[in-house]
């Protein structure tokens, strides 16, 4: 195996550094968000702070994997950032829950920006060989956080109030732009041909799935109605041009890798982002339990990209089929957590069976997709698997929250909505198993001619 560089090193310092900001203030701000609805009364915009993060998230992420290519990375990891703190002020002095969703917004414009830089960087920096265990390292990112952000954001929100949550994230973020943006100065742009920038585009798309993620939530059918067509509507041209061809049928290729990657955080977020609410308002714990709950998803992921990194002999379609299946297994036994009488401790260990999953199929989807990076597409590369995951995202968030949207106006009880909101994430997931046979790296695309 090569051995790295000096300056090699310094820059995977600074790229887990940057993945370890954006989950720690994701986790932290998860365990916050049930008690910030509560204080706020927002209940019924609990699933638009979700999908509001990455719908930003969308636009930000096609725009820097723009700038990466035109400009270099430096340039554009430190927009991100400073978009990143500016979210953080302004959810810190929310009067109100469509201040946090705006303030959401803007962190998600900010976090956008700086995943699809570390990949073009794994990409452009490392050698072939080293490149499936930095991308371990980037996930291994996640694992403090997990371990502490809950604890903390629990802590902080119990003791001082949770706008204290999002000030005190603020000097990490003013730490990592000064130690991540060092090492990867010497990486200029790649495009020598630039093509049409995409970013309207984009914003066609954030504009179409936000619309669609609104109409799922209407009182009133004719509005849902109305909102829902303009939202496909918007949504579907623009995605199919952002998009590899076929990404909807998960066609065979660079198609199937962006396909999956949709599927796997739809149906990982389907789950994640609702178990805190479960435990909140069905299980009457504090913030700092409701944290804990989810953390053995997060560890057991990291450990699945290791276990993968070490045995890559396995094709990527295959190993990808087998997380999906594991992450639809934790999936449907965490669904009980909708019972008051289910026990927590169980629903974190049912939990981490999901993260393993994710962890098993993330990996090999990562570097099959920057397989297709070639001439100075890494950043076009990079934007379209982050444009999956924040889809996935974004549309569960919209449907889980159009279901805790009706239970909160009475319609519905709470505990039958996240039962279903699971229950689809264990449906998508098994969908994601069929899909996945379709996934080949770029040295193997003779295989689909």
């Amino acid at each position: 195996m090569t051995e790295l560089t000096r300056e090699q090193r310094l820059l995977a310092i600074g790229l887990v550094l940057g993945v370890t900001l954006v989950a720690f203030e994701m986790t932290a701000v998860l365990t916050a968000l049930p008690t910030i609805t509560d204080e706020l009364g927002g209940d019924s915009l609990y699933g638009l702070a979700l999908a509001a993060y990455t719908l930003a998230d969308v636009v930000a992420l096609v725009a820097a994997g723009e700038l990466a290519d035109r400009r270099g990375p430096t340039l554009p990891y430190v927009i991100s950032l400073a978009m990143f703190v500016v979210g953080l002020v302004v959810a810190a002095m929310a009067p109100s829950m469509w201040v946090i969703v705006a303030g959401r917004a803007l962190q998600g414009a900010g976090t956008g920006g700086l995943a699809p830089i570390a990949y073009i960087l794994v990409k452009r920096a490392f050698p072939e060989d080293r490149q499936p265990s930095i991308f371990a390292f980037l996930s291994a990112g996640w694992v403090i956080p997990s371990l502490t952000a809950p604890a903390f954001g629990g802590f902080i929100t119990e003791r001082f109030g949770w706008k204290w949550v999002f000030i005190s994230i603020i000097p990490f973020a003013l730490a990592v732009a000064v130690l991540a943006t060092r090492p990867m100065r010497k990486f200029g742009p790649t495009a020598t041909d630039p093509q049409p920038t995409r970013v309207p585009i984009a914003i066609v798309a954030a504009v179409g799935v936000g619309m669609l993620a609104l109409g799922l939530q209407a009182q009133q059918w004719w509005t849902a109605l109305i909102a829902i067509t303009a939202g496909l509507s918007l949504a579907a041209p623009a995605l199919r041009r952002l998009l590899p061809a076929g990404t909807g049928r998960a066609a065979p290729g660079l198609a199937a890798v962006i396909a999956c990657r949709a599927l796997a955080t739809a149906a990982f977020l389907g789950v994640d982002s609702f178990v805190p609410l479960a435990a909140d308002r069905i299980h009457g714990v504090g913030a700092l339990t409701q944290g804990f709950v989810i953390v053995g998803g997060a560890i057991t992921w990291t450990v699945g990209q290791w276990w993968r990194v070490r045995r890559p002999s396995q094709s990527p379609a295959a190993a990808s089929r087998n997380g999906f299946l594991i992450l639809a297994l934790g999936a449907l036994l965490t669904t009980p957590v909708v019972f008051a009488d289910w026990p927590l401790w169980a629903t974190f260990m049912t939990w981490a069976i999901g993260g393993l999953g994710m962890g098993l199929l993330f990996n090999p989807t990562s570097i099959a997709a920057m397989s297709y990076a070639v001439d100075g597409s890494e950043g076009v590369v990079s934007s379209q698997v982050h444009l999956a995951d924040a889809l996935g995202f974004s549309l569960m968030g919209g449907i889980g929250g159009a279901m805790v949207a009706v239970a909160d106006r009475g319609s519905w009880s709470l505990n039958a909505a996240l039962a279903t909101c699971m229950s689809t994430a264990v449906v998508i997931a098994l969908v994601g198993s069929v899909a996945a046979r379709g996934i080949r790296g770029y040295s193997d695309r003779s295989a689909t001619i």
